[in-house]
C-alpha cells in the first residue's frame, strides 16, 4: 500500500505496510495537505501523514474522519470538552494517517457525510470543524462586525463559519488570490477600524499585533492559528489599556453555543451528553450550505503518486496555493 512519509526532512510517497487491528477501514477519497505537515516536515516521525481525510467505509459510505481520537474517561472528555483530553491521539501524528490508499480509525473517529458533500471536498470537513470551534469559543453571533487576519485554509474557512452565524466579516489576506477568495465568500478585504471580534489565523506576531490593533475595547481576538515559533507577546499595552481578551481555540469538539441546537448561548457548556463529533457534522453541512467555500478554498489536486510536486506546492503560498489536496 502507498502513504506518505517524510524521509530525511523530504515528503515522499513509499511503500507502507496494510492498517491493521481494530476500527473503522477507510479507503480513502481525499486528503488535504495542512500547514502543520509542512512544519513537520523535520520532526522525522514514523508515521504516515495525513489528518484531513475523507473517503468510503467498507460498505460504501461516504465518511469524514476525525482525526482527534480521544479517551472519552478523562475528566475534560466527561464533561463534553473532548478538545481538551487529556490521553489525545492523533491521526497523521501518533498514529497513521490518512495520505495513503487505506487508514484505520476508531468508529468514534467515523463522521458520515450530509446529502450534497462531495466525497472529494469532504477533507475540508476537518479545517472547516477548526474555523467552526473558533468562531463558537470568541462568542461570535449576528450583527458582530469580524476581522479575520490570514487568507489561508482557515481564515477563509473563518470567514464562512462567521458569516454563517450572521456576523459582517473583513479579511486582511497578503497574497491577491486569498484577497479574491475572500470576496467570493462575501467578506470585504480592507480592515477598516475596529471590530468586536478578530480572528488570528496566520500564527505570526505580526498577525497578533493587527489583530490586537482592530480589536475594539472590551474586544475579543480568538486565537485557532499555531505559533510553531513561540510568541513575544506584542504590544501588551494596548491589549492591556483596551481590555482585550485573547481566546485560544484548539481544534474541535462538541457543537455548542449558537451552533448546537438546544444550547443556551456561545460559550455554552455541551454537557456530558454532547456529540463528540458535533462540530464536525457542523463543518459538514457548512460545506453543503455554502456551495463555494470548497472552490475557493481548493486549489490544486494532485494524484497520490505526484505527492512530492503536491507539497511543493502546497509549500509556495505566493504562487496561488491554498488547499492543495491529494487523491488516491
Amino acid at each position: 500500500m502507498r502513504g506518505v512519509r517524510t524521509v530525511g526532512g523530504v515528503f515522499e510517497l513509499v511503500e507502507v505496510p496494510e492498517p491493521e487491528g481494530d476500527g473503522v477501514l477507510v479507503e480513502v477519497a481525499s486528503a488535504g495537505i495542512c500547514g502543520s505537515d509542512l512544519h513537520m516536515a523535520g520532526f522525522g516521525l514514523p508515521t504516515t501523514f495525513g489528518h484531513e481525510v475523507a473517503g468510503r467505509t467498507a460498505d460504501g459510505t461516504a465518511v469524514a474522519v476525525r482525526p482527534t481520537r480521544t479517551c472519552g474517561t478523562c475528566d475534560r472528555c466527561l464533561v463534553g470538552e473532548v478538545q481538551q483530553c487529556r490521553d489525545m491521539a492523533l491521526y497523521g501524528l501518533a498514529v497513521d494517517g490518512g495520505m495513503a490508499d487505506r487508514v484505520i480509525v476508531d468508529s468514534s473517529c467515523v463522521v458520515a457525510l450530509p446529502e450534497g458533500l462531495s466525497v472529494a471536498d469532504a477533507c475540508l470537513v476537518e479545517p472547516v470543524a477548526v474555523s467552526v470551534h473558533a468562531v463558537a469559543t470568541a462568542g461570535i453571533v449576528t450583527g458582530h462586525r469580524v476581522l479575520v487576519v490570514g487568507g489561508g485554509t482557515v481564515g477563509l474557512t473563518a470567514v464562512a463559519a462567521a458569516r454563517a452565524v450572521g456576523a459582517d466579516v473583513d479579511v486582511s489576506a497578503r497574497h491577491p488570490h486569498q484577497q479574491a477568495a475572500a470576496e467570493r465568500l462575501g467578506a470585504g478585504t480592507e480592515a477598516l477600524g475596529e471590530y468586536d471580534v478578530v480572528v488570528e489565523a496566520a500564527g505570526t506576531e505580526g498577525a497578533l499585533v493587527t489583530a490586537i490593533d482592530h480589536a475594539r475595547p472590551g474586544g475579543t481576538v480568538s486565537l485557532p492559528g499555531v505559533y510553531w515559533d513561540g510568541l513575544a507577546l506584542p504590544n501588551v499595552m494596548t491589549m492591556f489599556l483596551k481590555e482585550v481578551r485573547l481566546v485560544p481555540s484548539s481544534m474541535y469538539g462538541c457543537a455548542r453555543g449558537v451552533h448546537a441546537h438546544g444550547a443556551s448561548g456561545p460559550g455554552a457548556d455541551p454537557g456530558p451528553d454532547a456529540d463528540p463529533v458535533g462540530e464536525l457534522r457542523v463543518a459538514a453541512r457548512l460545506l453543503v450550505e455554502v456551495p463555494d467555500l470548497a472552490a475557493a478554498v481548493v486549489t490544486h489536486r494532485f494524484g497520490l503518486d505526484e505527492a512530492a510536486e503536491a507539497f511543493r506546492v502546497a509549500a509556495d503560498r505566493s504562487a496561488g496555493a491554498i488547499k492543495v489536496v491529494l487523491e488516491p
